[in-house]
């Protein structure tokens, strides 16, 4: 496949247009609709071909990057910074996030495959309901958790698959010429959806910090039914599973599918690993866990709520409406859940060159 590369930009994978950060955030219950969590900083990302000696042989083959992630750790994509259009695929495990269909190279509009960028501001899950989605919880590949194993019964790809078009000719230049337009009667105002300010929390484990660091293969709140050890991982793979479900629109796409591109403008793998491994591989310490959600309501710090009524919301997928979450195989969150109050949740308003990254096969 001829495509050109992606690069990163310190945590920032770039792929053509588009813009991809993975930020860490709170953890949601698996019962109940909550507000969207707010962003605790970014996960560091590696490319894997400078690590061509500590990565396992088949990372090499795909190529890509990784991110390190604890058991049961939640993230949210941002694709804040992206300007022009574009149309982004999101797999899990080879799975499409947004219509529950298998991975596959071309933008589909029955079901929609893809989201819209930059009017899609974040994904934190799968498209799983009515205006809602499930939030992405990192689970290891061989206990059946994740979205991957519910979709297709097998457990073998793991990580998160990029894949992004840019606007074709004659569309770009007529977008080119109402940016043009616009320019001047109204700055671009970019949308963030960060939390707590740096320094409102002690790190993990220090004095009235919220929440200690997990132990080796488990995070806070992480328990199992009926008091057992927690499940192992089978591997440093690591792949994504669903949690607690969140208000949040996966837009239609309103422009004509034959706007975009035939060909995509980048892709990339992003491989997901456990902390221990990410140490061993990268000889970095991996972040300490987040601090915990109880902690960080009492606080009083915002939770957020977006909605866009000029846009449609796309209709959830049988597929991944039937997907379970990942605490009936590692057990139900015990963790004390206090719901923000009403003036937590903060409505929000509309939304140089990289190193390049190697593609491979997957």
């Amino acid at each position: 496949m001829a495509v050109d590369a992606a690069r990163i930009e310190g945590n920032t994978v770039l792929l053509g247009g588009a813009r991809v950060r993975f930020i860490r955030t709170l953890r949601l219950p698996e019962t109940g609709t909550h507000p969207l969590p707010p962003g605790l900083g970014e996960f560091p990302v590696r490319r894997v071909e400078d690590h061509p000696d500590t990565v396992p042989p088949e990372w090499r083959a795909k190529g890509g990057v990784m991110l390190p992630v604890y058991l049961r750790e939640a993230m949210w994509l941002s694709f804040a910074g992206t300007d022009e259009p574009s149309a982004l695929q999101v797999g899990v495990g080879k799975v499409c996030a947004v219509s529950g269909e298998r991975w596959t190279g071309a933008l589909s509009r029955r079901p929609q495959n893809y989201l819209t960028l930059p009017r899609q501001p974040w994904l934190d899950g799968i498209n799983s309901g009515r205006g809602t989605v499930r939030q992405f919880v990192a689970v290891p590949l061989g206990m059946g958790a994740t979205v991957e194993g519910q979709v297709t019964g097998e457990e073998t790809v793991g990580g998160v698959q990029l894949q992004a078009f840019g606007l074709g000719e004659a569309a770009h230049q007529v977008w080119r010429a109402e940016r043009e337009r616009a320019r001047l009667l109204r700055p671009r105002v970019e949308t963030a959806r960060y939390g707590a300010p740096p320094g409102a929390f002690p790190e993990p484990g220090a004095a009235g910090g919220g929440a200690p660091p997990p132990a080796p293969g488990g995070s806070p709140g992480a328990r199992t039914t009926r008091g057992a050890a927690a499940p192992r991982a089978r591997s440093a793979v690591m792949g994504l599973g669903a949690g607690g479900s969140m208000r949040q629109q996966v837009f239609e796409d309103d422009r004509p599918l034959s706007d975009w591109a035939a060909e995509p403008s980048a892709r990339t793998f992003v491989h997901l690993v456990t902390a221990p491994e990410w140490r061993r591989i990268t000889g970095e310490a991996a972040p300490p866990s987040p601090v915990d959600r109880a902690a960080y309501t009492a606080a009083g710090l915002p939770w957020f709520d977006h909605y866009d009524e000029s846009a449609t919301d796309l209709a959830p997928p049988r597929a991944l409406g039937d997907v379970r979450p990942v605490g009936d195989w590692i057990g139900d969150d015990h963790t004390p859940w206090q719901a923000p109050g009403a003036s937590q949740v903060r409505p929000l308003g509309d939304p140089r060159p990289g190193r390049p990254v190697r593609d491979g096969d997957w």
